[in-house]
């Protein structure tokens, strides 16, 4: 039975959608957990919940306009990033803007569709994925971020940590938080309208925040838990989706439940043997230059 399971794996593996969804995955594996990483340091849960909403609004629009719907997710995602970027330095962060933003995106989203009278089961086959139906767009996208996040967390990677560790801190330190945080907020903006495809907007944690959540437990600096969470999603997407395969099973639930096991293995390795999320050690600002 094993045999004739393994032999169905392999059939599948050379079907050039298995394919294009397993590069997706790697893709994704690589820039989507950093930005996880971005998420929990900034402390900015709510701002994924709100693009996926966002995302529904672009793809409606999409649908009416005959203009690709993921490229107006994706225009509409960047969009709302940079718009909502100058609310993230007010004191009460970006909580009651990402709620406003979210009930203002599904309305306005579910008002395009009525209206326009389009079918509105393209728009909402986002909420589960579709991740065999990924093309050369999507890959493109992944790509573009698997190059992009972890280059500019590499080129920008004493401040990005500064940032993340003390906001304040940053500011006074010559870091040009502003910015930084307006192209952080973009980044994940697009991120998750890049990855909905894959898993769908309900399971999109799966690819961003589980691995970090697991990699902050594992890493002792920002940089050494960067590297644990891409090389988690690296083993999560590629196991899941493997599992996915071989059981028939929908691949989306499949990977959300491998992180999830992953980051609950990983909450029990005893603290001592950990260092914080943010530690003071791992971030060394006296020695940033105030011109950057």
């Amino acid at each position: 039975m094993s045999t004739l399971a393994a032999a169905d794996l392999g059939v599948m593996l050379q079907l050039v959608p298995v394919q294009r969804a397993g590069v997706a995955l790697l893709l994704a594996a690589v820039g989507l957990p950093v930005i996880g990483v971005v998420i929990v340091g900034l402390d900015i849960m709510p701002v994924r919940f709100a693009m996926m909403h966002v995302a529904l609004l672009g793809i409606a629009v999409g649908l009416l306009t005959g203009i690709d719907p993921m490229v107006c997710a994706l225009v509409a995602c960047a969009l709302s990033g940079a718009g909502v970027a100058p609310l993230a330095r007010t004191p009460s962060g970006l909580s009651g803007a990402m709620g406003l933003l979210m009930s203002l995106a599904i309305a306005a989203a579910l008002l395009v569709l009525a209206v326009s009278g389009v079918n509105a089961s393209g728009a909402f086959a986002l909420l589960w994925g579709s991740i065999l139906s990924v093309g050369t767009a999507d890959l493109v996208v992944l790509g573009a971020l698997a190059v992009v996040v972890p280059a500019l967390f590499w080129w920008r990677r004493r401040e990005v940590a500064l940032l993340l560790y003390d906001r304040e801190l940053a500011q006074c330190s010559g870091v040009p938080v502003r910015f930084l945080t307006t192209a952080l907020l973009v980044l994940v903006a697009v991120a998750v309208a890049g990855a909905i495809k894959l898993t769908g907007a309900l399971l999109v944690d799966a690819l961003t925040l589980l691995p970090a959540l697991a990699a902050r437990r594992l890493g002792r600096s920002l940089g050494s838990i960067t590297l644990w969470a891409v090389g988690i999603g690296v083993a999560v997407n590629v196991t899941g989706f493997l599992l996915a395969l071989w059981l028939d099973w929908p691949p989306g639930p499949v990977l959300v439940l491998t992180a999830g096991v992953v980051v609950l293995a990983a909450h029990l390795i005893p603290e001592r043997r950990t260092s914080s999320w943010r530690a003071p050690a791992s971030v060394p600002p006296v020695s940033l230059p105030s011109s950057h």
